[in-house]
């Protein structure tokens, strides 16, 4: 049989291409210079690079591509039952604001709740304010208000408004550092409560780490209650976040419907002080080249799916989606009917809440960016029993392990959630 010289041609050329492709991967991606990078005074570091995983905390999954693990649907709530009756609250009110986006509503929420539990009060349900002036929305534009009220009827009284007769001169506004305690509470606001009758609490955060330390003693089942079993979102917000989700995994078809949330935001990366190393060496964030060599190193095929929290696609990403073609921003797994809400909004909280939740609800959480939203992101992940939050670092071998690279909140298991779930 004879030998087609134009087959022959065409094999040579195919197995060149193949090479030339490898080659450039290998320079352009995997051996690129990564610059040395930090957050503000207030981030958190990431601990550095590898924890090993033990005690089986979290399993690979076997036959499917990707280093995917299982969930860990062991844990549930350890806080007892609080009270059998109705709260008892007195004639005083606590009044806040949900400020600076969904990681921050969790801990403003708790810290409002405790100070309202331990003062004998009634909380008045909290508006929400964005980062520009003049950016207000109701709570129940965003969460659900009635599930709110049912899931802390046990422990304090809650109100929708705060009565008319109740004069906004009446209100002493009292600064509390986030996590309050039950000692601080009685020490520093109880006097200013029984002085004015009505306060506003407005809390501040020394740190945005949210480890267990040996001083925190047990949790107050309270601040369980209010931090994990309160907050929900309304369900047309929710309906959303949920028909997002079913999009994504829709385009995984070939990772069972698994995908990836990778918290990425430019703005953040583009921040002055994201440019330097962190204490000990670590870094607080990534962009999206070191984002996806990551991910390629730790064995994530090119068909996987991932999702991005920045608000826009924007040409820096490019090299991701080059990687990994089924990268998304939101605005491409949005229902259209939704968009003109929830993405046209001078408002970005619409969008952050959006993110959030995906992020706590996706297979794998990568963040890429340290902070209270990463901190926050892997409670709620803990508590969904969703282990898999895998911290980037650089990679020196050709490939490695994803177990290496699990949260240190989640291998060393020193989360504050962990006092809540057991």
């Amino acid at each position: 049989m004879g030998v087609d010289l134009r087959q022959v041609v065409a094999g040579i050329l195919t197995i060149t291409m193949f090479v030339m492709l490898g080659q450039m991967l290998h320079r352009d991606y995997y051996d690129s210079l990564q610059e040395k990078a930090q957050g503000d005074a207030h981030d958190i570091e990431f601990e550095g690079s590898r924890v090993s995983v033990k005690d089986s905390l979290v399993g690979a999954l076997e036959g499917n591509k990707g280093p995917w693990m299982d969930d860990n649907n062991d844990l549930n709530p350890c806080w007892p039952t609080l009270l059998s009756d109705e709260a008892v609250s007195s004639k005083g009110y606590v009044t806040f604001s949900l400020t600076n986006g969904p990681e921050y509503h969790i801990s403003q929420i708790t810290d409002a709740v405790m100070v309202a539990k331990h003062l004998g009060a009634t909380l008045v349900l909290p508006g929400i304010r964005g980062s520009k002036p003049g950016d207000e929305r109701n709570f129940e534009d965003i969460y659900d208000a009635d599930k709110l009220i049912k899931s802390l009827e046990n422990v304090i009284k809650v109100v929708k408004q705060l009565p008319e007769q109740v004069s906004l001169r009446d209100i002493a506004i009292v600064k509390v550092p986030t996590r309050v305690t039950e000692d601080y509470i009685k020490e520093h606001i109880e006097p200013i409560f029984k002085s004015k009758g009505n306060i506003r609490v407005a809390t501040y955060f020394p740190s945005v780490n949210l480890r267990k330390s040996s001083q925190d003693g047990e949790t107050d089942p309270v601040s369980c209650l209010a931090m994990f079993g309160s907050l929900e979102l309304q369900p047309e917000l929710n309906a959303v976040v949920e028909s997002m989700i079913e999009r994504l995994r829709t385009h995984s078809s070939k990772s069972g419907g698994r995908f990836i949330a990778v918290d990425l935001r430019i703005e953040a990366l583009e921040k002055k002080n994201c440019h330097s190393t962190g204490v000990g060496g670590s870094k607080t964030c990534y962009n999206a080249q070191e984002i996806a060599v990551f991910l390629r190193k730790l064995g994530f095929s090119g068909d996987t799916t991932i999702y991005l929290t920045q608000p826009r696609w924007d040409s820096s990403l490019n090299i991701l989606k080059d990687i990994f073609p089924k990268t998304f921003t939101k605005e491409a797994v949005m229902p259209a009917s939704k968009r003109s809400k929830y993405l046209e909004s001078e408002s970005s909280e619409y969008e952050n809440v959006i993110d959030f939740y995906i992020s706590s609800r996706s297979d794998v959480f990568v963040p890429a960016i340290s902070g209270l939203f990463y901190a926050n992101t892997v409670g709620k992940r803990i508590a969904l029993g969703k282990p898999q939050v895998l911290v980037p670092a650089e990679i020196s071998e050709t490939s490695s392990l994803a177990t290496d690279f699990i949260s240190p909140y989640i291998s060393k298991k020193n989360h504050l959630a962990y006092s809540c779930f057991c």
